[in-house]
């Protein structure tokens, strides 16, 4: 099982070491890597670099996550480069969001993003984004597949999830990217559940749905936060399960920085079994 945890860049050099530790902590679990996010129209450029950096100073895999933003091409190649440099073998290519006040008329793609990587490295291992409940701004059910296979066409190796409640909504997406014939793996996004509040307003932005029976629940756990956080386990461990049982290659976290939920989630799912030996090898 392919284990990924991501973070957002601390604001300063102490929560940067604090992180370090939170990501030690979960090297336990011997995760395929690190992602780290960029913020909206890269507005976390220079921190989400020196978060890059500091994990990879304490010997951990990172991906950084990249998009254009307001970027043009040779910065972005350039940051590229700087990430090379230090060593990143991986990276998470997204559109992006804008930042306040620029028009939609500045977007781009994450397919052209993955086009230009493509066009001068073809070493990079690189992740794009894949939405179950279909992409906010996806015309269709139907667009957003074309979209993301046009992504995987134009070079990507894998894709990352939304998180999402609802099993089902993966295991259908997956289903009709075979059909498509989108090959790459798609690996579930997961949040845990600590914060009713937070996650309601994460939800309303990233389209990511809470089922009603979930969100009754939660609101009658607030103010009662241990209720909360273990009915919020409950949920998400019985999701992990399943779309495990199901076929899925592995999970991604997103752990908003923090250790302890995910830890609780991980270490109560099942430990797969090793691989048999064939009978030439015994």
């Amino acid at each position: 099982m392919r284990l990924s945890f991501e973070f957002f860049p601390p604001q300063t050099a102490r929560g940067r070491a604090n992180l370090v530790r939170t990501a030690h902590r979960l090297a336990a679990f011997g995760p395929c890597f690190y992602s780290v996010t960029y913020g909206a129209g890269g507005s976390t450029r220079d921190r989400t670099f020196a978060t890059v950096a500091s994990l990879l100073d304490a010997g951990l895999n990172v991906a950084p996550h990249l998009s254009w933003g307001t970027e043009d091409e040779a910065r972005i190649l350039d940051l590229i480069a700087a990430y090379r440099r230090l060593g990143v073998n991986r990276l998470v290519l997204l559109r992006g969001d804008l930042p306040s006040g620029v028009g939609a008329s500045h977007f781009r793609h994450a397919e052209q993003l993955v086009r230009l990587v493509r066009r001068i490295d073809a070493a990079l291992t690189l992740e794009v984004a894949a939405y179950p409940e279909v992409h906010p701004d996806a015309p269709s059910a139907e667009l957003d597949i074309h979209y993301l296979k046009r992504k995987v066409d134009a070079g990507a190796n894998g894709c990352i999830t939304q998180y999402f409640y609802n099993a089902d909504s993966y295991f259908y997406l997956r289903d009709r990217c075979v059909a498509a014939g989108i090959e790459a793996p798609i690996v579930p996004g997961i949040m845990p559940i600590t914060n009713y509040a937070n996650l309601a307003k994460f939800s309303a932005k990233a389209g990511a749905e809470i089922p009603r029976w979930i969100k009754i629940r939660l609101q009658d756990s607030q103010g009662d936060e241990a209720a909360l956080r273990s009915f919020g386990a409950q949920v998400v461990i019985a999701l992990c399960e399943r779309l495990l049982r199901g076929g899925a290659p592995g999970l991604h976290f997103y752990t908003l920085n923090k250790a302890d939920a995910t830890v609780a989630i991980v270490e109560s799912l099942p430990t797969p079994a090793p691989p048999k030996a064939r009978q030439d090898q015994v």
